[in-house]
Formats: C-alpha cells, structure tokens, sequence
C-alpha cells in the first residue's frame, strides 16, 4: 500500500478552522485543539444571540411607540389595543420609527385610531 503523505490537507483543515478564531485571545487563535473548543461555544452564544437580537429591538419599539404616544395623551397599550379595533396593520418596528423620524405621521395615526 502506498504512503498517505496529510500534508497539504491536514494544514487546509487546520487554516479552515483558524480562520474562524481570527481575534479570539491566546491560543485559543492559534492552537487547533483551544480553537475548536473555543468555536464550540461561540457558535453556540452566536446562535443564540440571533435569537435575543430579536427579542431586544422589540422592547425597544415598544418603549419608543410608548414615549411617542404618552406624548400625544394616550398610551401604548391602549394605543395598540386601537389599532387593532380599527384594522390598522402597522407593526412595532414601522410604528417606532414613524414616532423617531415622522411625529406629524405619528400623530395622525393616533388621531385616526381615537
């Protein structure tokens, strides 16, 4: 059987999997056996990260749809209650940024909805 020389593989695979620790502290960037544990836990914080992104921009919709409406005398759970009776589709994300960028627009929603 002929000789199997890894050479050139095993050093791909080796800088595959470096390439992700770019930036990690200690051997943790430069020793493969630190990197791939290290990996092992950053994919799972990146994971679940991508999840609480999510969760964090909605509260900071609301707290902004909030600010903007306690402005025009109403508040936020009632103004949302309102919307829904009237069948205004308008989500939180749409809602904070016309309360930042556009008040005039923002202040005409609520008036229709009262």
């Amino acid at each position: 059987m002929p000789r199997v020389k890894r050479g050139t593989i095993a050093t791909k695979k080796r800088e595959r999997l470096l390439k992700y620790t770019k930036g990690f502290r200690w051997g943790r960037k430069s020793k493969e056996r630190a990197a791939k544990e290290a990996l092992l836990h950053a994919w799972t914080h990146a994971f679940r990260g991508r999840k609480e992104k999510k969760r964090v921009y909605r509260q900071l919709w609301n707290v902004r749809v909030n600010a903007a409406a306690r402005a025009e005398g109403t508040k936020y759970s009632a103004l949302i209650a309102a919307l829904k009776k009237k069948k205004v589709r308008l989500d939180r994300k749409i809602l904070a940024d016309l309360a930042a960028n556009e008040p005039a627009v923002f202040k005409k929603i609520v008036e229709f909805v009262k």
